[in-house]
């Protein structure tokens, strides 16, 4: 389970956190041209032997570089503008079938040997999960939804939704892992007070039925999040 937890995390840094819009853009428009599809390809090479901490596992490592430099190849090389939502998904559901099988293959005993126990990683997996990665998620999957009219037009801050929501994921995620379920429901009622109120006097239903399903969206995968861990934690013990 811990070399899982390692690869996943592995692979959350190396996709959103380590990879800068500036890198996706010359892919899509390189695509195998692109200087940064190998780059990134390689990160999540190192990122991953380095992760593990075995010199062992270096042929999986290069193994997993290259299953994903070829799946961001196929992903880049077929995607058109209206089927990107669609082909993001597999491209991640790819991945994520990789790194279970790469878990399964490297059958070696001493897994458990980096800096930190097991419940360090389970904990720092879930936590990096829902910043960056979950809110890219998020607005792949609402996308299709995005009002028309959704253009700045008032005084708020650049990114506040975005800081706002990887936020709120990260209080619930604290609050279910220190078993402060309660808490939860403050914050839910504290964001609405504050957000739709907002939202009510725009008078936009769209964009009152857009921001309704982000934040819940948001509070479900964080939620889950949170769960998964706590039971992964109790399974440690």
């Amino acid at each position: 389970m811990i070399l899982f937890v390692k690869l996943f995390l592995a692979h959350i840094l190396g996709d959103f956190i380590f990879q800068p819009n500036s890198w996706v853009a010359d892919k899509e428009i390189k695509k195998q041209k692109s200087i940064f599809l190998y780059i990134h390809a390689a990160l999540h090479g190192i990122l991953t032997w380095i992760l593990i901490g075995e010199l062992s596992f270096g042929w999986y490592a290069l193994l997993l570089a290259v299953t994903h430099g070829f799946i961001d190849f196929l992903k880049l090389h077929f995607q058109k503008t209206s089927t990107k939502i669609t082909w993001f998904i597999g491209d991640q559901i790819a991945h994520f079938i990789v790194l279970i099988a790469i878990a399964f293959l490297y059958n070696h005993q001493k897994i458990d040997l980096l800096w930190f126990n097991s419940q360090f990683w389970i904990v720092v997996t879930g936590f990096l999960f829902l910043t960056k990665p979950t809110s890219i998620c998020i607005k792949n999957l609402i996308s299709v939804w995005t009002p028309e009219n959704n253009n700045r037009t008032d005084n708020s801050l650049a990114n506040a939704g975005n800081y706002i929501g990887t936020l709120e994921r990260l209080f619930v995620f604290c609050f279910i892992i220190t078993g402060h379920f309660e808490a939860i429901g403050f914050l839910l009622a504290a964001k609405s007070i504050f957000r739709f109120g907002d939202l009510k006097e725009a008078k936009d239903r769209k964009l009152t039925e857009y921001v309704l399903i982000g934040t819940l969206l948001s509070f479900g995968v964080a939620l889950l999040t949170g769960l998964i861990v706590q039971v992964m934690l109790l399974q440690t013990f």
